[in-house]
């Protein structure tokens, strides 16, 4: 049997400008998932590609309990999440990204369109998701060619599990392959596991007022593990241009990752 695959859109192998890419929190995973955006636009910018424009969207702020977890300090209790890490990275990598202290569904509207090829989700809740996903096929729409919305990474956890799901905004046009069978679509998280996600939600959501309350909640290391490996397969998406898996599900308690095929 022929091999099932998702070519790349031949936009995110060699590309006039960078890549423009939203990022959707910047908690426990958003925070670690663009520390792996920068490394990645780095190693892009090495082979001559013309890396990535990222904008971080999130309406919280610092807290207590986001220490060590998060990528924050003592002295950023109180700030905004999304304009302490862009401000951190812009001077360290010298990028010139952008960000939006706002809900990025609030701040999309018919008259501001903040379309990207790239979007990459890590909020906590179903409800979070759903409201991203009709919110990219509206600003899908209205995009340019240009930034016209092509895929949607969505990145999830619980305690010391978690999953991340690459999925299609709409049908990527395939290249004929005599070796293997080229998938144009790929379904994303809410459509295919809107079960699991719904079961998941049924936990104490209950605000932690401490850092070991926090820990107890969710393992030190569930979201950078996620955020590379994740990470990895965006960056198979840059590198080779096709992909034979789509996502992962990964258990830190027992050290299974389980890959999604296309």
């Amino acid at each position: 049997m022929k091999t099932r695959v998702h070519i790349v859109h031949p936009s995110f192998l060699n590309p006039a400008n960078p890549i423009s890419v939203n990022l959707i929190g910047a908690g426990g995973t958003g925070s670690q998932m663009l520390t792996a955006l920068a490394k990645i636009n780095a190693a892009l910018g090495a082979f001559g590609h013309a890396g990535l424009q990222v904008t971080v969207f999130d309406d919280d702020t610092v807290e207590r309990p986001n220490l060590a977890r998060q990528l924050f300090t003592e002295f950023e209790i109180g700030m905004n999440k999304a304009v302490v890490l862009i401000n951190r990275y812009n001077c360290f990598f010298g990028t010139n990204w952008k960000a939006v202290p706002e809900r990025f569904e609030s701040f999309c509207s018919e008259d501001n369109n903040r379309s990207a090829k790239l979007t990459i989700s890590c909020v906590d809740t179903l409800s979070a998701r759903i409201a991203i996903e009709k919110t990219i096929a509206l600003q899908a729409i209205k995009a340019n060619h240009r930034d016209s919305c092509l895929y949607l990474m969505d990145f999830g956890n619980s305690k010391d599990s978690g999953q991340v799901v690459l999925s299609t905004i709409g049908k990527i046009k395939q290249a004929e392959s005599k070796k293997n069978t080229t998938v144009d679509s790929l379904p994303s998280l809410t459509t295919e596991y809107a079960e699991l996600l719904a079961s998941s939600e049924q936990g104490d959501d209950t605000p932690s007022c401490s850092l070991a309350e926090a820990l107890d909640k969710q393992e030190l290391f569930i979201n950078p593990v996620l955020a590379n490996i994740g990470a990895s397969l965006l960056w198979t998406m840059f590198r080779d241009g096709i992909i034979q898996y789509r996502g992962f599900f990964l258990n830190l308690g027992d050290f299974r990752t389980q890959p999604i095929v296309v």
